[in-house]
């Protein structure tokens, strides 16, 4: 395991570079001009400064380099000067965002604790709640459990973030007055009501990406569950006497989790694909935002880095679906 392990990380590298560079080169080739939000007082030769000092003049494979250099290698000295205080790459030039001229990972840090925060929290109630629900709804087949859980699957599965967002809005914080329908990012929780008022303020973001990310996932695993249930292993064990519970949650139930593993793996980077637009709903300062705001100004260092990083997780969830892969099953051996 461990060297299919160090395979896949060395294979990552050309991997993560070959989509660095069409993240790159689809974001030159698309419209626009970092220059067009400028107004129209300030002269021609100030905004050619500007574009000099944006790095604009240069080579396109010039600036590819830069931005990989600064991305894989600048950015990481960077953390750990910050960390340990250590000396290295003090002079680097970063990775400057064209709107606040700020650096990006700047920037991304900054916001990426609220994203974490609301897609994190939601994730894992989701899975949470789906594992159960698909597991009750394969073994009790046709039941009302399973009717209405399917029913519920499919609602949640169907209608888009946006739609449950602005729904959510609408019942308990316009008509009900429960909770607030702006997520407030500067909230600092120091004592017992503020901490009230932070959930308060999650719980509608939360519960949007909650229950649809327990829509796909129950889904899933109750397909895997059903697939299982007749197979002859656990004929076999019920006949030589083990108790029901031991059969479904220990021999069917890990064997159901291989095909689900890859989907809640997988699922993480697209949750923050859905983030984006959930964030946009409830106006929750996290990278979603930030993405939104960098494509509509044109902010291109800010775009590529935020879908570069994405890819990462993407690489990286896929790297750790496989391994659990080996975990779950004994017959998968990478070694």
């Amino acid at each position: 395991m461990l060297t299919y392990t160090i395979r896949r990380l060395v294979l990552a590298i050309p991997t993560l570079l070959f989509i660095s560079l069409v993240i790159f080169l689809l974001l030159e080739l698309a419209p626009g001009d970092p220059m067009a939000n400028v107004p129209l007082t300030v002269p021609d030769e100030v905004k050619q400064r500007m574009r000099e000092a944006l790095g604009l003049g240069e080579p396109v494979h010039i600036r590819y380099i830069k931005w990989v250099i600064q991305f894989f290698w600048v950015e990481p000295l960077h953390i750990i000067n910050n960390l340990f205080g250590t000396s290295f790459a003090a002079d680097a030039q970063r990775v400057i965002s064209w709107q606040s001229r700020s650096p990006v990972a700047d920037i991304i840090a900054e916001r990426m604790p609220q994203t974490l925060w609301v897609v994190g929290m939601s994730y894992l109630i989701g899975v949470l709640i789906a594992l159960p629900i698909g597991i009750i709804s394969a073994y009790k087949q046709y039941s009302w459990f399973d009717q209405i859980g399917t029913f519920v699957a499919m609602v949640g599965f169907s209608v888009p973030t946006f739609f449950t967002g602005v729904l959510l809005i609408v019942i308990f914080s316009v008509n009900l007055g429960w909770f607030p329908s702006i997520y407030d990012t500067t909230h600092e929780v120091t004592d017992w009501d503020s901490f009230v008022f932070q959930l308060k303020q999650i719980v509608m973001p939360v519960s949007v990406l909650a229950l649809y990310n327990a829509a796909q996932i129950s889904r899933f695993m109750r397909a895997s569950m059903l697939d299982n249930l007749n197979q002859d292993y656990v004929r076999t064990a019920r006949a030589k006497g083990l108790k029901e519970k031991t059969v479904v949650m220990v021999h069917v139930l890990r064997n159901s989790m291989i095909p689900v593993v890859t989907v809640i793996a997988l699922g993480v980077p697209t949750v923050f694909g859905g983030a984006i637009i959930t964030e946009q709903v409830f106006k929750v300062n996290g990278l979603g935002q930030m993405l939104i705001i960098s494509i509509q100004g044109n902010d291109l260092p800010m775009v590529q880095t935020l879908t570069f990083i994405f890819a990462i997780l993407i690489v990286l969830f896929n790297l750790i679906a496989d391994i659990l892969y080996g975990v779950l099953d004994p017959r998968i051996r990478y070694d």
